[in-house]
C-alpha cells in the first residue's frame, strides 16, 4: 500500500468559471443598440426627423432647442447609424465601467448627452448662419472617444490617465488631424452628399477629453451610491 504525504497529490480540477457571453456594460450596449433602432424609427416620420434636426441659425432664436438635443438622436443613413453604433460600442465601455450601477448607467447617459450638446453649440457657433440641418450622434460619441483616450490601459478604479499626458495628448492631436482632413475632404461613410460636421466631431472629443478627469473625481466622491 503506497502513502502520499498529505498536499503532494495532483490538484483537484477547479471548476470552470462562467463568463459572460456579452462584456460589454449594459449602459454601452443599450446605446449602441440604440442608434439603429432610432434609425428605424426616424425612417417612418414623414420629413425623415428633419423637424428635430439641429440647425445653428436657431441658435440665435431658441438657443437651438430642442435640436441641440434631439439631433443626436438622428442619423443620415442606415451607415450613419452603423457606423456610429459601433465606434460607440468601442469607446462606451472603458466609461461605463467606470460609472457601474443604475446611478452610473444615469450619469453615464448624462455625460454621453453632455457632450453632444457641447459638440453642436460649438458647431452652431461656428456657423451661426447656416440653415443646414445637422443630424447624427458623432459629436455625443467623439466625446466618449475623448474620454476612452484617457482611460484606455487603466484600471476602473485608477481613474483617466493626467490631462497633460504626453501619448495622449499626441493621440488627440493625430486624431483631431485625421478628423479635420476627413472634413475637408467631404468624403465619409454614410455622409454622400452631407457636409461631414467635423468641427463638431473635435468639439465633442475635447470636451469629452475634458471632462472625465472632474467625473471621475465626482463619481469617487460619491461611490457607495454606485452599484
Amino acid at each position: 500500500m503506497n502513502s502520499q504525504p498529505w498536499g503532494t497529490g495532483p490538484a483537484a480540477p477547479l471548476p470552470p468559471t462562467r463568463e459572460p457571453i456579452v462584456k460589454v456594460p449594459p449602459a454601452a450596449l443599450v446605446l449602441a443598440v440604440s442608434m439603429p433602432l432610432l434609425f428605424w424609427l426616424q425612417i417612418r416620420l414623414p420629413d425623415m426627423g428633419m423637424t428635430w434636426a439641429f440647425y445653428p441659425v436657431d441658435l440665435g432664436r431658441t438657443l437651438g432647442w430642442p435640436g441641440i438635443v434631439t439631433a443626436m438622436l438622428l442619423h443620415g443613413s442606415w451607415t450613419h447609424a452603423a457606423l456610429n453604433a459601433v465606434t460607440s460600442l468601442c469607446f462606451a465601455p472603458p466609461v461605463a465601467r467606470m460609472l457601474p450601477g443604475w446611478r452610473g448607467a444615469v450619469v453615464f447617459a448624462l455625460f454621453y448627452i453632455g457632450c453632444g450638446i457641447i459638440a453642436s453649440l460649438g458647431y452652431g457657433l461656428l456657423h451661426l448662419a447656416s440653415s443646414d440641418p445637422m443630424v447624427g450622434a458623432s459629436g455625443a460619441v467623439s466625446g466618449l472617444l475623448g474620454a476612452a483616450i484617457r482611460l484606455m490601459g487603466r484600471p476602473s478604479w485608477a481613474g483617466p490617465k493626467p490631462l497633460k499626458d504626453r501619448r495622449t495628448l499626441t493621440m488627440v492631436g493625430v486624431l483631431f488631424a485625421i478628423n479635420a482632413v476627413v472634413g475637408l475632404i467631404g468624403y465619409a461613410p454614410g455622409a454622400e452628399g452631407a457636409r461631414i460636421a467635423w468641427e463638431a466631431h473635435a468639439v465633442g472629443m475635447v470636451a469629452g477629453y475634458l471632462a472625465i478627469g472632474p467625473l471621475f473625481r465626482w463619481s469617487r466622491k460619491w461611490a457607495p451610491q454606485f452599484g
